[in-house]
This record gives C-alpha cells, sequence and structure tokens, in this order.
C-alpha cells in the first residue's frame, strides 16, 4: 500500500512534531484541531522548529519551504479524514475521547484509509472495536520530541491486519524512524517499564528516602540516564504520568502498579510539570 496523503488529528505538541516529521519526509499533510488558533500555533511551532533547523545548518531555507508547503490546516474532522491514507490520532490520553473520535474518523475516512493512534498506554484493540474496520486499526506510538527521536512503537491490535502492520512499518521508516513490533498489552513496552520507575522514583520523596534533586542525580550519575525521572515526569506532564499508571493498575490488577499518593496530590493541586510552571520542580513561565 502506497501511503502519501497523512493525516494527523490534534495539533499539540505531539501531533505537530508528528505532522512535521511526516512534511520533512515529503508526505501530504493535513494537521486539525478543534479550534483555529490551535491549528495555526501547531504551525507556528512547526515553523520555529524547522527555522531553528535552518540556523543549525541542518536544512536549507528551500527545504524548510517545501516542507511548510506540504502542510494544511482544518477544524473539519470531515475534511482532514475524507481523502486519508492514513490518520494518526494525537489527542488526549482519554478512552472517551479516542473512541468517540475513532467513530466520526471511521465514518470520514475512505474505506482503505488505516486509522492510527499515537495512544500511549490504551488499548488498540478497544479503541478499533468501535469502528466496521478493526483490521485497518493500529497503533502508532512516537516518542516526544517526535522530530528528534527514533522510535516508533507499532502495536498490533487483536484484528489489525498483517497488510496493514507491514504498510505502517514502512511508513514510519520513511519518516526516519527505527520501528519496533509490539503487541497490544497496557502500557505497551515503553510506558510499561518507565512508568513504574517513574511511580518508584515519586515513592522515594513521598517515603522521604531523598530530595528530588538527589533522586535525579543517582540516576543520572549512576545509571548514566540523560535525565532524571523527576526531571522527566515533569517534562511528560504528571497528568500524563498518572493516567498511564492508573491505566497499569487497571488493566493488569497488581499493586505494584498502584500511583504513588504523591503523584495523585500533585495533580490534584495542579502542579503538572513544566506544562503549569511548577511539578517536582519550578519553572519560570
Amino acid at each position: 500500500m502506497n501511503i502519501r496523503k497523512f493525516t494527523v488529528i490534534g495539533a499539540g505538541q505531539m501531533g505537530s512534531g508528528i505532522a512535521q516529521t511526516a512534511a520533512q519526509s515529503g508526505l501530504v499533510v493535513c494537521l486539525h484541531d478543534l479550534k483555529e488558533e490551535i491549528v495555526q500555533k501547531g504551525l507556528k511551532g512547526i515553523e520555529k522548529n524547522l527555522s531553528r533547523s535552518v540556523e543549525k545548518g541542518r536544512m536549507s531555507d528551500a527545504e524548510k519551504a517545501e516542507a511548510l508547503g506540504r502542510i494544511r490546516v482544518t477544524t473539519s474532522l470531515e475534511e482532514a479524514a475524507s481523502e486519508a491514507d492514513i490518520v494518526v490520532e494525537a489527542a488526549v490520553e482519554n478512552m472517551e475521547v479516542k473512541t468517540d473520535l475513532f467513530r466520526h474518523l471511521d465514518r470520514y475516512a475512505p474505506a482503505h484509509g488505516i486509522l492510527a493512534t499515537n495512544t500511549s498506554s490504551l488499548p488498540i484493540t478497544e479503541i478499533a472495536a468501535v469502528t466496521r474496520r478493526p483490521e485497518r486499526v493500529i497503533g502508532m506510538h512516537f516518542m516526544n520530541p517526535v522530530p528528534v527521536m527514533k522510535l516508533v512503537e507499532v502495536i498490533r491490535g487483536l484484528a489489525t491486519a498483517d497488510e496493514v502492520f507491514d504498510a505502517v512499518e514502512q511508513l514510519a521508516r520513511q519518516m526516519g524512524k527505527t520501528p519496533v513490533e509490539v503487541n497490544d498489552f497496557p502500557g505497551f513496552v515503553a510506558n510499561r517499564i518507565l512508568m513504574p520507575m517513574i511511580n518508584e522514583a515519586i515513592y522515594t520523596v513521598y517515603e522521604g528516602v531523598a530530595e528530588p534533586e538527589a533522586v535525579d542525580q543517582v540516576m543520572k550519575l549512576g545509571m548514566n540516564h540523560p535525565m532524571g525521572p523527576l526531571t522527566l515526569a515533569d517534562f511528560i506532564g504528571l497528568d500524563t504520568c498518572l493516567y498511564i499508571m492508573e491505566t497499569l493498575y487497571e488493566g493488569f490488577g497488581d499493586s505494584k502498579y498502584r500511583p504513588c499518593p504523591l503523584l495523585r496530590k500533585y495533580v490534584k493541586a495542579g502542579w503538572l510539570g513544566r506544562k503549569t510552571g511548577r511539578g517536582f520542580y519550578t519553572y519560570e513561565s
């Protein structure tokens, strides 16, 4: 299957990063969000990233113009999906939101269209079940920041067809990524390993074992991690971390995935990390 027309649903940090990467790889991209100001903000973010690449000598002005020329934006879901060879959903990590979106995408997308979700933890099979094409639904989990990170988890649902998996795997390579095949379990591989580590780091603060700076220093200097787990949690968003831990806890029913009470407290306080200016660390606005 030849994928040429690439639609992204959600113009936030992940969605705009996916759109940028797709456009740079030569795909014709449509970027959608609910409000005009959101899609324009996403487009400006892409332009800023590309300008930075030009300044650093990684691309020419002509290449930047060509990439931007491949991207159009819309607030109409029907328009975004109607001609797409693949739709990648990058909306909020919430099952109700995603299943509602996929019902609409199933109605609007052409019969040959692949419906992919960038979910970081939710079951692909359950999302696929609300459509009339579960064999054409797949997980395509990019890492943040998308233009930089090489990994894409390609997740089969129970009904995902081999031809669909092969097409998405090839697409990921075309986008300059390294696809890794993963089966449909809560958290897949990346977050099933990462989030319990972050949760355990939060427990060490909660139990008074060490301060956040000390925890991060131990993991950076002792384990050679480029970023400490609490700094990373702030970068991801503590609300997202909590949601993924709750998905793991519910999905496996194992107490080892129980979210730390301190994580819940911070989220209830609105201390979500970098995006709110405060999490385990304080950030200037």
